[in-house]
């Protein structure tokens, strides 16, 4: 690495949240024998196509049958395997970081034990909660948010993540008080292994209730120091777009930039590119929370289509010399059993715009290759992972 930092430098890496492309070696540990987010996802839409990826070497990376090779590829790839015991959200991100776990976040596909439940009913006054299932949050307020207005309760319901979220109606619990409630949860839920207490207020008439953008995330901090607090430290600026500050709990997030939708994040990341320096860090959580989980295979196809439509704006409106990624975080193939995340494989296009193209970075066997690598960009010293900068110069 360099002697010193560079953060004058731009770096940009974009999170495809749930695309993978192939079971990992230990799927099976997952029970997710067989799963393959993206070639599940181009079997069951006929002319499903990513041009603008497949320029860059998609279909190149070793396992990927989906998206045909090119012979010259416009950038670098590969796919990394997770080392993290967990297929959620924050151990991935967590790992690109250098943060590595090695125990899972716990789930609670069947809901939380009564012991939790009753603890958190105590300690902020109500005489029970509706809901406590794995369920999709616009789903869960349709089908209890009359129930909750009459009563008082809170709705509590998880999903695939290690998550207690609480849903609330603004115009009968102030969203000061869902705060209050989700830092009661917080207190009891974090040290059984949940790695988020997320506010969810509502408001509206049934059935058409909306969820606003006064969602928050209580997150459990990284155990130890992250990649971008490193770059930090050398005075680079480290901008989180989507939900990435929450993920870390802000730890090394200088700014954060709240987005709405995949289209959002990808015009703020735009937006980002043409105005500041420093490291871009997005997450486009669209693929997961929309067409993942709710098993929708033909939207995730369209979503994944419109990511690649948007492609050449970005790229063009990078910099020579500038670095961009992009990756993903776990699998979620929209063709399985459930409505679970799948450990896969997930792919990696790395290059500097104007630089070397076209080498295989092979597998990868941790993510935090990723963090490694935008350290060493910015001449910043970081031991976690290994760089792989020297393949895209």
């Amino acid at each position: 690495m360099s002697n010193s930092a560079n953060p004058k430098k731009r770096a940009v890496l974009i999170v495809l949240d749930s695309v993978g492309i192939g079971e990992a070696p230990d799927a099976a540990d997952f029970n997710d024998v067989g799963a393959n987010t993206l070639g599940h996802i181009a079997e069951s839409n006929a002319g499903f196509s990513m041009p603008n990826m497949r320029s860059l070497g998609l279909g190149n990376i070793e396992g990927v049958c989906a998206i045909e090779a090119v012979d010259e590829p416009c950038a670098n790839f590969g796919r990394m395997q997770e080392i993290a015991p967990g297929k959620d959200t924050t151990s991935g991100h967590w790992e690109f970081a250098g943060v590595l776990m090695d125990k899972p976040f716990l789930t609670f596909p069947d809901g939380f034990p009564d012991d939790i439940l009753t603890e958190f009913c105590e300690k902020i006054g109500v005489d029970g909660v509706l809901g406590n299932v794995p369920e999709s949050g616009t789903v869960i307020i349709e089908r209890l948010g009359r129930e909750h207005i009459e009563t008082g309760k809170p709705i509590v319901y998880t999903s695939a993540d290690p998550v207690f979220q609480i849903a609330a109606h603004e115009d009968h619990v102030s969203v000061e008080q869902l705060y209050e409630w989700c830092e009661a949860a917080y207190e009891i839920v974090t040290p059984r292994g949940v790695s988020r207490v997320i506010a969810r207020p509502f408001v509206g008439e049934w059935p058409n209730y909306k969820r606003t953008a006064n969602r928050h995330d209580f997150a459990v901090p990284p155990p130890s120091a992250t990649m971008m607090e490193a770059l930090e430290d050398a005075g680079v600026h480290v901008t989180g777009v989507g939900k990435i500050s929450d993920i870390y709990a802000g730890h090394g997030i200088t700014s954060s930039l709240k987005t709405k939708s995949n289209d959002h994040g990808v015009e703020t990341t735009l937006q980002c590119i043409r105005e500041r320096d420093g490291f871009i860090f997005t997450n486009l959580v669209d693929f997961d929370s929309k067409y993942g989980h709710r098993r929708d295979p033909k939207g995730y196809a369209e979503a994944l289509e419109r990511f690649d439509s948007q492609l050449p704006e970005i790229i063009d409106a990078l910099e020579d010399g500038d670095l961009l990624m992009i990756t993903a975080d776990h699998g979620n193939d929209p063709t399985y059993r459930g409505t679970d995340h799948t450990r896969e494989y997930v792919p990696i296009i790395a290059f500097i715009k104007g630089a070397t193209y076209g080498n295989d970075l092979g597998t990868r066997p941790c993510f935090s290759d990723v963090g490694a690598t935008v350290a060493d960009y910015f001449g910043v010293e970081w031991k976690v992972g290994e760089s792989f900068l020297d393949r895209l110069i």
